[in-house]
């Protein structure tokens, strides 16, 4: 299963979770995963809801990777073992205003610190796709940031301001980072996921920021506030790397835009 995926070009995060999915069934059921019903995988996602309470999200991992399982590996016929996946729960974002957004992000007095959260919320980048930034992904001539194999294995290139620009040109000059733009402790390896976490909520303490932040929050406000800024929903679509424009119509309900904004947002000549 490893080698079907990775032939297919999946991302190896993608990789990592699918063969954890099945492996995790197997571990449950203490059998062959090849050996194991519809109905089996049925109760146990029963299981993992009711008792585990894991997300929608991983269910739908579940799902995919037995799909891939039993059809690619081994060669079964897909109605005879498939499985509906559950309705995702509706959720609205929670976004900062931009006063919020600025407060949020000046309030580290650690120049990394700073500027990561600077780096998230000036491109609305994921917080995996910020930590994979190399010193080579930052195209100043273009202002511009290459993602490079983002969500879906999928790559663009982001818009950077130019004072964003310079900011990481002081932030270069002050870590001098070997390989990853963010950097641990040890050269060379990249800054930890956990880490910007308690980044944004230490900020968020600082800020007087009362709202339930995470690093997403960022990403979130970014696409709000583009939108309040006239950027067209399709341009804005690409910067943030969706596949489907139903997801990104979701910062729609969220932007403070009034009834003559959205002809010109939803233009494609915009």
């Amino acid at each position: 299963m490893l080698q079907e995926m990775r032939i297919r070009n999946y991302s190896e995060r993608t990789v990592t979770s699918y063969i954890t999915s099945i492996s995790n069934l197997a571990k449950y059921y203490k059998v062959s995963p090849d050996k194991i019903s519809r109905e089996q995988v049925k109760s146990y996602t029963y299981h993992l809801i009711h008792t585990k309470q894991v997300s929608t999200s991983t269910i739908n991992q579940l799902i995919s990777a037995w799909k891939i399982f039993q059809i690619d590996i081994l060669g079964n016929t897909w109605e005879d073992f498939r499985l509906k996946r559950p309705k995702r729960e509706k959720k609205i974002p929670q976004v900062l205003s931009q006063e919020e957004a600025l407060q949020l992000i000046d309030a580290p007095k650690n120049m990394k610190h700073r500027t990561i959260l600077k780096l998230a919320y000036a491109t609305g980048l994921r917080r995996a796709e910020l930590l994979n930034l190399t010193l080579k992904h930052i195209d100043s001539p273009r202002n511009v940031i290459r993602v490079i194999k983002g969500k879906g294995n999928k790559s663009r290139e982001v818009p950077a301001p130019v004072t964003l620009i310079g900011q990481l040109r002081e932030y270069y000059k002050y870590y001098h980072p070997k390989t990853y733009l963010f950097e641990g402790y040890k050269p060379g390896t990249p800054y930890s996921a956990t880490s910007i976490g308690k980044i944004v909520k230490n900020a968020a303490t600082k800020a007087g920021i009362k709202k339930d932040v995470s690093p997403h929050i960022l990403r979130h406000s970014f696409a709000t506030h583009m939108l309040e800024k006239g950027v067209n929903i399709k341009r804005l679509q690409m910067i943030l790397g969706h596949s489907a424009m139903k997801t990104t119509s979701i910062y729609l309900h969220l932007a403070n835009l009034s009834s003559t904004d959205l002809p010109n947002l939803l233009s494609p000549e915009n």
